[in-house]
C-alpha cells in the first residue's frame, strides 16, 4: 500500500488525499496512518450531482454520498473509513494540522495548501500500515503579501478578531448578502490560494443554502 495507491482508487470518485500522518497510542487508533480525503478539482461536483444521493433531493445528499463511496474505497483498499459528521465525531480540524497541509489562517478559518481556504474533508482512511509519507508542505499565507482575507467581508463578521456568526447570518438575510449566498463566502473566495483550486459556484451555493438555510 502507498499513497500514490490511495490517491488513484479515491480519484476514481474525484476525491483526493488532503494529508496523512502516522498515529500514537494517543490516538487509540486501530490504524498506523490516517488519509485525508477532500474534494478533487476541477470536476468534482459535475460528477457528484450525478450521484444517486444528489438526485433523489433527500437531505443529506453529500454526506450520504461520501460515507458510500468513502467507505467503499476503504473497503477495496483494505483499510477503515472516518467521516466529520455522525457519531462518533472525529478531531478531522487537528487531523488536518497534524496532516502538515492545513495551518489556522489570518481570519482563523483553517488553510490548505492544495484547496486554500475552500478545505472540506469528506472523510479520511485509515490505513493498518505505516506509509511513507511527503515532507510537510509550507503555509500558503506565509508568502502571502496582501492578505485579502482580513477585509473582504462586507459584514465584517470575519476578520482577525474572530468570528461574528450572528453577524454573518443577519447579512447572509439582506439583499446584498444574497451574493454570498450565490457564489460563496467572499472571505473565502478572495484567498489566492482557493482561487486557484477552481471550486465553481454551483458548489459554494450548496455549501452556504446547507450553513444558512432560512433565507
Amino acid at each position: 500500500m502507498t499513497l500514490a495507491m490511495i490517491a488513484a482508487r479515491a480519484g476514481v470518485d474525484y476525491l483526493d488525499v488532503f494529508g496523512a500522518f502516522h498515529t500514537t497510542k494517543a490516538d487509540k487508533l486501530d490504524a498506523k496512518t490516517v488519509v485525508l480525503l477532500g474534494p478533487q478539482e476541477p470536476g468534482f461536483w459535475p460528477y457528484f450531482n450525478r450521484s444517486p444521493e444528489y438526485l433523489d433531493r433527500a437531505n443529506d445528499p453529500l454526506d450520504r454520498w461520501s460515507k458510500r463511496v468513502i467507505t467503499k474505497a476503504a473497503m477495496d483498499l483494505g483499510a477503515e473509513p472516518r467521516f466529520p459528521f455522525g457519531d462518533p465525531v472525529q478531531p478531522f480540524l487537528s487531523w488536518a494540522v497534524r496532516s502538515g497541509r492545513a495551518w489556522s489562517s489570518p481570519v482563523h478559518l483553517l488553510v490548505h495548501d492544495t484547496a486554500g481556504l475552500w478545505v472540506s474533508f469528506r472523510g479520511a482512511i485509515l490505513v493498518p500500515e505505516l506509509l511513507d509519507l511527503p515532507a510537510p508542505s509550507a503555509c500558503p499565507c506565509h508568502t502571502c503579501i496582501v492578505k485579502p482575507c482580513l477585509s473582504a467581508c462586507p459584514a465584517q463578521a470575519l476578520t482577525v478578531q474572530g468570528y461574528g456568526l450572528t453577524a454573518c447570518h443577519s447579512y447572509l438575510d439582506t439583499s446584498p448578502g444574497q451574493h454570498c449566498m450565490e457564489t460563496g463566502c467572499q472571505v473565502r473566495s478572495t484567498c489566492p490560494q482557493s482561487q486557484k483550486y477552481h471550486r465553481i459556484e454551483a458548489q459554494n451555493a450548496f455549501h452556504m443554502d446547507q450553513f444558512h438555510p432560512c433565507r
